[in-house]
């Protein structure tokens, strides 16, 4: 019989990172939300009340927080920052509808990345993860 079930058998850390794949995927995910979130631009130009300096702005800084984001994905407040991005994206509905509902999908993203990090946390703690194993 294996030892690999045994409750009170103590595990190393992993061999390999197992949160550099974790943080390629969140960076991934805000560069791909930055490309959306302009993409809104020409929307509110056209269907929207016009683009102005504040809805202008209020996008275009949104997209270069996120590209910022996603190059601080070592840090260790990188995920409080990603979910305050969220909420500015979904904040958005005052700027336009189209930006809110931009951030309403994101966040659900976001929602699922979060119980992703959730699941390696504990996959870590109870010694499961690939690199972590006799």
């Amino acid at each position: 019989m294996s030892n690999e079930n045994q409750p009170d058998q103590e595990f190393g850390p992993p061999t390999t990172d197992p949160w550099k794949g974790f943080r390629g995927v969140a960076a991934g995910t805000l560069v791909l939300e930055a490309i959306v979130v302009l993409l809104v631009l020409p929307v509110i130009a056209t269907l929207g009340g016009g683009l102005t300096a504040l809805s202008g702005g209020y996008v275009i800084g949104l997209a270069v927080a996120m590209v910022v984001g996603a190059g601080l994905q070592r840090r260790s407040w990188a995920m409080p920052y990603n979910i305050g991005l969220q909420v500015l994206t979904v904040l958005g509905f005052f700027v336009d509808l189209s930006l809110g509902a931009i951030g309403v999908l994101f966040s659900a993203v976001w929602a699922y990345l979060l119980y992703l990090c959730k699941d390696i946390q504990e996959r870590e703690a109870r010694g499961l993860l690939p690199g972590q194993r006799n």
